[in-house]
């Protein structure tokens, strides 16, 4: 996919800030490529991007409207169809990480072809995936986990990819979801790989490479959220990481949309090694990452520093104070291959 840029990021009338993770995501890792924001009435999320209508995006310069929300289902609401025909209709193509297809409404379809304009589903992948193997392949590999879903586990990844590049390590973010993919331009959105396929998908993305080279793999969902955890183990067999970071955000009780308790750290520590041996015997726990977002920067400090005595493992925001704990942690014990 070559998606064009700059992007008007829509974000529709969604309820809350997490469900548009996607549009805070590009913000915050593609900010020169968002143009400006599209929302409509009782929107409560805001990119802090400027506010445009489809004439004055197209009248900028915008080329692709990006769908940047996220829903249970991945459900494309029936009257947010007018707006995207309205965007097909000034000239611009049209992204989406939905599970829903754009082609599949009828109206956008028949608008983007009146158009000769682009639609791009990014959660739907054109690569044929074959079953995973299992495999012992060279190359390095660490993947981020979760006490739950939409914890902090892509900011996690790219944060450690910057952060590992600064240290001359060979490392590149592998994108497993939608906003990561809008962010690399490349990757595979797991959750809408067939079952059978995950783990395939995930040593697809992640293929042998040279002994020092790090894929740094965004994680997906939480081993112990009941909506997600198939995929979570999938990718976890799948990238066969030599090392993970926890990722948790420390004010939850529930899981997100759903009343199971979070999980410690410790149970998910316990159980990525647990079940991450049956790919890679040796896997390991390098660093815990905190989303901090919601603490004061007193509170957020000792957190950290009271998580990393607690599991002997570097324990940070990486937004908020870095990840170089825990790339010193990956040479110390992955000295060069």
């Amino acid at each position: 996919m070559e998606i064009a840029h700059p992007y008007l990021l829509f974000l529709g009338d969604v309820h809350d800030d997490l469900a548009a993770k996607t549009a805070y995501g590009i913000v915050d890792w593609r900010r020169d490529w968002c143009i400006g924001q599209l929302r409509l009435p009782g929107c409560a999320a805001d990119a802090k991007l400027p506010e445009m209508d489809i004439a004055a995006a197209k009248a900028a310069g915008a080329r692709t409207m990006i769908i940047g929300v996220v829903n249970a289902g991945g459900v494309l609401p029936e009257h947010w169809v007018e707006t995207i025909v309205a965007a097909l209709d000034a000239g611009m193509d049209v992204a989406s990480g939905l599970h829903m297809r754009l082609g599949a409404i009828e109206a956008i379809a028949v608008a983007a072809t009146r158009n000769g304009r682009q639609l791009f589903d990014v959660r739907h992948s054109t690569e044929r995936f074959a079953t995973g193997k299992g495999t012992k392949r060279p190359g390095l590999r660490l993947l981020t986990v979760g006490t739950d879903c939409s914890v902090g586990k892509k900011y996690t990844a790219l944060a450690l990819e910057k952060g590992m590049r600064e240290r001359d390590l060979d490392a590149d973010f592998r994108a497993t979801g939608q906003t990561g993919i809008f962010i690399s331009g490349r990757g595979v959105s797991v959750d809408a790989v067939v079952a059978d396929f995950i783990s395939g998908a995930a040593e697809w993305i992640s293929p042998a490479a040279d002994p020092g080279h790090w894929d740094v793999v965004e994680g997906q969902g939480s081993l112990f959220h009941p909506s997600f955890a198939g995929v979570s183990l999938g990718l976890l067999h799948g990238s066969q990481p030599d090392a993970f970071v926890v990722c948790h955000e420390p004010t939850r009780t529930n899981m997100r949309n759903v009343q199971h308790p979070i999980p410690t750290i410790r149970e998910v520590i316990d159980a990525t090694i647990s079940s991450g041996k049956l790919t890679n015997p040796d896997i390991r726990c390098v660093g815990i990452a905190v989303n901090t977002a919601k603490l004061d920067e007193a509170e957020a400090k000792a957190f950290c520093k009271e998580t990393a005595i607690e599991y002997g493992v570097p324990a940070t925001d990486p937004v908020r104070f870095g990840v170089e704990g825990v790339v010193e942690r990956l040479i110390k014990e992955f000295p060069a291959q």
